[in-house]
């Protein structure tokens, strides 16, 4: 029997079938990921922090760097800009509530979140640093440099006591209180107790103003005076009360012409 040559039809028909199963075959294929339109600006912020830090950076700069890590995609500079914007700076931003964080445009939770985890570490990092040091201090300035470290970013007034031996070596530094804004107590009765445990010669009182003001209000003073007293009954000398500002701004009632007499 003569062999039965396929017509034309039928060839179209074979060549329709085995493209359709290559159409086939290459959609079962896992998609490949899109690329990141912003990946080479990204690479290359990245690389000046590496080289250089972030002396070089504007504000809006180093929060695009740090959005990188809460926003995988997304252009992050204009998102910076707006930040900025609402707040004015870059401490600004790092210290704004979080929900007022959630409320411009561009920043989502995760955001808000990282914005909000910085001040923290930073406080974190600098308490880490001076607990393994031996620390002396026999100065107002000395004083108020090491506890500016454990009050940054705070938005709440705090109180410590620093406990000192007869060389002004740290013994302890220990949180008495927490308040409001504005206003925190002061524990005569745990003041007094921390000092005796510590075995200290003497103490200072260190409170923060969040304000940035750092003029003593009238019940600072009081307390004060009334500090003075109760820690002078059991033995113990009260070398100053310090008010920390922001910045290396602080006030030292020690080194007052008008209230130095206390001490």
């Amino acid at each position: 029997m003569a062999r039965k040559v396929p017509d034309m039809y039928e060839y179209k028909n074979r060549e329709k079938v085995g493209l359709e199963g290559n159409v086939l075959k290459e959609s079962s294929k896992p998609k490949k990921k899109p690329e990141n339109p912003h990946e080479k600006h990204r690479q290359r912020l990245r690389e000046s922090f590496l080289n250089n830090g972030l002396e070089t950076f504007q504000d809006h700069n180093i929060l695009e760097l740090l959005l990188f890590y809460s926003i995988p995609v997304k252009d992050t500079n204009e998102i910076a800009h707006n930040l900025i914007y609402r707040f004015g700076s870059l401490s600004e931003v790092l210290d704004a509530d979080y929900e007022e964080l959630c409320k411009v445009e561009g920043v989502g939770e995760r955001s808000a979140l990282l914005i909000k985890l910085m001040p923290q570490l930073f406080r974190m990092y600098e308490k880490d640093k001076l607990n393994k040091t031996e620390v002396h201090l026999n100065s107002s300035e000395l004083v108020a440099k090491y506890a500016a470290k454990h009050f940054v970013g705070l938005t709440e007034e705090k109180l410590y006591l620093l406990c000192l031996d007869s060389n002004c070596k740290k013994l302890s530094f220990d949180l008495i209180s927490e308040g409001t804004i504005n206003a925190t107590m002061i524990n005569n009765r745990k003041i007094t107790e921390c000092a005796i445990l510590s075995k200290a010669a003497s103490v200072i009182l260190i409170h923060n103003h969040p304000s940035g003001i750092t003029a003593p209000s009238k019940a600072d003073i009081n307390a004060t005076i009334a500090m003075a007293n109760v820690l002078e009954s059991v033995g113990i000398k009260l070398n100053d009360h310090i008010i920390i500002g922001h910045g290396d701004e602080y006030f030292s009632f020690r080194k007052s012409d008008k209230w130095k007499h206390i001490f």
